[in-house]
């Protein structure tokens, strides 16, 4: 008896590694789950209907926010992953998450859908360039702290990690100026998930706070995003100088 468990337990334990290898194998080459691959500048584009032109643009918008970056690395190759009928952003859904995308390693996959300058999802909209910029910090942030000090392994609080995606995308005009930033957060619902600006798109709340922190430390305390990483100051600590710092500025 014991000798027949052993031998289940064994095929069993195979069998869970010969499936988590399809689909490390898969997850790394998104060709294999897509009809299209289209090449833009640093970008491999994976998509199952025709390409629309403005997704290029697009891309060109992101990598413009992306150069503000002290991580940006013009050499990176990145894959862009669409949903457009492809099982690629199911797959990724059901190992991380529900999303309006992800960006891991080199990879930024979209879940949401596309139109025009938003990606949407339940109803929400995000704003397409910021959106891919977004993701996109994720992978330079990656490729400049390797697998070992970026997220998940590393324990980066969420503030410093998706608060510096956020800084770097979110540079619209009505962005740029952190007093005001701060005065949309204060004016909005406490309990609504999300913030709104005037291109009618949203930022989670949550990531809305979290960019706003950064955006302290990185404009008006002179901090690079390596120094923010190495600080050991509380989340709430640099919260409490932010906002004593905004009631100076009134």
């Amino acid at each position: 008896m014991k000798q027949k468990i052993s031998k289940w337990a064994f095929r069993i334990i195979v069998t869970m590694l010969f499936i988590a290898g399809i689909l490390f194998v898969i997850i790394l080459n998104p060709i294999l789950t897509y009809a299209n691959k289209t090449v833009h500048n640093q970008y491999a584009i994976y998509h199952h209907k025709a390409l629309n032109a403005e997704i290029l643009i697009k891309l060109d918008q992101a990598t413009t926010l992306l150069k503000s970056s002290e991580l940006y690395n013009p050499e990176l190759h990145l894959d862009i992953c669409l949903n457009d009928g492809s099982i690629y952003p199911k797959l990724i859904q059901i190992l991380r998450g529900n999303a309006f995308g992800w960006g891991f390693y080199n990879k930024v996959v979209l879940q949401g859908n596309i139109h025009n300058n938003y990606v949407e999802l339940n109803g929400y909209k995000w704003n397409f360039s910021q959106l891919l910029a977004h993701e996109m910090t994720h992978c330079l942030q990656f490729n400049s702290l390797g697998l070992w000090k970026s997220k998940p392994i590393s324990a980066i609080p969420n503030w410093k990690w998706e608060g510096y995606a956020e800084f770097i995308s979110r540079q619209n005009e009505d962005q740029k100026d952190l007093s005001v930033n701060i005065e949309r957060l204060l004016a909005s619902h406490k309990n609504s998930w999300e913030i709104s600006f005037t291109d009618n798109s949203i930022a989670p709340r949550e990531y809305y706070e979290y960019w706003l922190l950064v955006q302290y430390c990185m404009n008006i305390k002179k901090k690079t995003f390596q120094q923010i990483l190495k600080d050991t100051t509380s989340e709430q600590t640099i919260r409490q100088e932010m906002m004593k710092w905004q009631l100076g500025n009134k």
